[in-house]
């Protein structure tokens, strides 16, 4: 999960950045690198492995400056050695990036015919080498950068230098995450203020298209070339490695976070629109003999895979269960040969399911059973990672709050990954499948920040949910599922009672408790199932309903009288339940502060269950 530290001082940065660096280290990595320029010259170090590597590599060479950048790095595009490590050099200009830049073979072909020689296999290369090319017609870094920007299509967040330049630092966030630190006589960058924490708690959070330059003394932010003003938030002095920022609440924070987080959990495994060779390959041979999928989770986990049952039978043509750990563990369940036994926990420690894990180890031993172990987990060093023949990361970063925001929707990209995976393993899967979900997949970011565009709008809706008592969330398909986890975050930080219900069961009992009193929430994509959808909501209205649809801004509903509609971007129908798990956390995080609930830590809950 890449990071980025830069900043511009009086004094040597180089033992900063280092340690920005090492702050960032939970999110995830390969290698890392460091830029510094010293006597109009750069000064780069980069390492394979650990910060630890590095440190010792700038410790050895001695390498001192006041202007730098450093980054670590998860390999997308090229695998992790030193030469595709940031930062990537083009001349005089050092840049590192975090993100996608998806046009970047066509630039890179542009850039060849102008004689750039490529070191690196990686899409950050092709930044510096723009920006090299951009100086030739401006002698202003700054200028060179804004003319470079409208280039690039993507997500991504730059750090910039030039040795013409030894006071000048530039960056840009288009996408990706980035922040000011403010110092006296220095001021710095980072993709995490975590990063930063230890020199100053004074902050400026760049929106989206912002371009900046800093200096010692000075830190301007331009938008469209105009200079505007950004705000310097002041965090208390105790703030630790989770801090909420700007946010009122660390939830919040971490529904924002979504679309940085699915990015990076995606990119462990992705190289373009390809599975990266080395990703799960050491798991080939058990992936090809496995018959069988047996998930086993707890809460937001469970309904995690849930929609993974539909992934593995609908894609894969694999028989897959779902089961809750607590229920699973004490039903004697028969262990069965050639079974995957996947278990799903941001934490890695939730007792029901470790316990459900090693009693499935021990059956299966004394009953010389072949069977494979994985984890799906936020925790690398988890016990549940540590216990499983295999396991798959979520790159979510720190979650604080108790009701489970990034941790769910990062889970539901790895186990797309896994499946992904296990169908090209088993040839069950067309390249040409693989190939649209992997390039949908890199899309869903940047669909996930235009549904965060409407924030205002659900907030305005969360408001006539205040003094209910009950509520029906209401899907089909694999947003069932989805159903399941709205209900399950309203009830747990609003504690207004909530269902989530398989539309088509409606008339199997749900249907009584609608009236004039009872808001129903429906999730309504764009795919196969939306026509009968439509009807059940007929049936609703018939009985009094009030419904709030969260529906794909070409499915033809319409706001009416009793009848909120909000527009979700069309997204592909199989990764849909990613998208549209942003607005219902947006409800019922609105809904528990409207409401005065501790929306961080809710009554009787703790985040990670390591009891029964």
């Amino acid at each position: 999960m890449c990071g980025i530290v830069g900043g511009v001082a009086e004094r040597n940065i180089s033992n900063i950045l280092i340690e920005g660096l090492k702050r960032l280290e939970y999110r995830g990595y390969d290698s890392a690198g460091l830029a510094l320029i010293n006597q109009g010259q750069i000064l780069r170090e980069r390492r394979v492995g650990k910060v630890v590597n590095l440190e010792q590599a700038v410790l050895d060479a001695q390498l001192n400056g006041s202007l730098g950048i450093a980054h670590t790095r998860w390999a997308t595009h090229g695998k992790p050695t030193e030469n595709n490590a940031h930062p990537h050099i083009s001349g005089n200009v050092a840049v590192v990036h975090n993100g996608i830049i998806e046009n970047y073979q066509e630039l890179k072909d542009q850039l060849e015919t102008l004689g750039y020689i490529f070191t690196s296999q990686t899409d950050t290369e092709v930044v510096a080498h723009l920006v090299n090319d951009a100086l030739k017609s401006t002698p202003s870094l700054l200028e060179a950068v804004r003319l470079v920007v409208p280039k690039l299509k993507g997500a991504y967040a730059l750090g910039i230098i030039h040795t013409d330049h030894p006071d000048e630092l530039i960056t840009v966030r288009e996408g990706s995450p980035l922040v000011i630190g403010v110092g006296i006589g220095e001021n710095f960058i980072s993709s995490d203020q975590l990063a930063l924490l230890p020199i100053t708690n004074r902050f400026i959070y760049l929106e989206e298209g912002d371009i900046a330059r800093l200096t010692r003394t000075t830190i301007e932010v331009f938008v469209d070339g105009q200079l505007v003003e950004r705000p310097i938030t002041e965090l208390d002095a105790t703030v630790t490695n989770a801090s909420k920022g700007r946010y009122k609440h660390y939830m919040l924070k971490e529904i924002y976070e979504q679309p940085e987080a699915i990015k990076q959990t995606i990119s462990q495994a992705l190289n373009g629109n390809a599975l990266r060779e080395d990703f799960l390959a050491n798991a080939n041979d058990q992936f090809k003999n496995i018959q069988q999928i047996q998930i086993i989770a707890c809460g937001t986990s469970y309904h995690a895979g849930m929609i993974a049952k539909y992934w593995c039978e609908q894609l894969i043509d694999l028989p897959c269960q779902v089961e809750i750990a607590s229920e699973f563990r004490y039903r004697s369940p028969v262990i069965v040969n050639q079974t995957l036994y996947l278990c799903i926990s941001q934490s890695g420690e939730t007792a029901d399911t470790l316990a459900a894990l090693r009693d499935i180890q021990k059956r299966a031993v004394s009953k010389h059973l072949d069977i494979t172990t994985m984890a799906i987990c936020n925790v690398a060093t988890s016990s549940m990672v540590r216990e499983t023949n295999y396991s798959l990361l979520t790159l979510a970063g720190p979650e604080i709050g108790v009701a489970s925001t990034k941790a769910f929707t990062t889970q539901l990209a790895a186990l797309m990954l896994l499946v992904l995976k296990i169908g090209t393993v088993k040839q069950t899967i067309t390249a040409e499948q693989v190939s649209q979900l992997i390039a949908d997949l890199w899309h869903i970011p940047k669909i996930l920040l235009d549904t965060l565009q409407n924030n205002n709008e659900i907030l305005a809706l969360s408001e006539l949910f205040v003094e209910k008592q009950h509520c029906l969330f209401l899907g089909r398909g694999t947003h069932f599922p989805i159903a399941l986890e709205g209900a399950l975050k309203l009830k747990e930080i609003s504690y207004i009672h909530a269902e989530g219900y398989a539309a088509g069961e409606l008339k199997h009992g749900p249907l009584a408790l609608v009236d004039n009193e009872m808001p129903v929430v429906i999730l309504a994509p764009k795919d196969d199932m939306l026509d009968k959808l439509k009807s059940n909501m007929e049936e609703v209205q018939a009985r009094g309903g009030e419904l709030f649809v969260f529906a794909d801004e070409n499915s033809g509903i319409k706001s009416k009288d009793r009848q909120h509609v909000v527009n979700v971007p069309t997204v592909h129908p199989t990764l849909a339940p990613i998208v549209y798990s942003i607005p219902i956390q947006l409800l019922s995080y609105h809904v528990a502060v409207l409401r005065g609930t501790d929306v961080d830590q809710p009554r009787n809950l703790a985040k990670s269950v390591t009891v029964e």
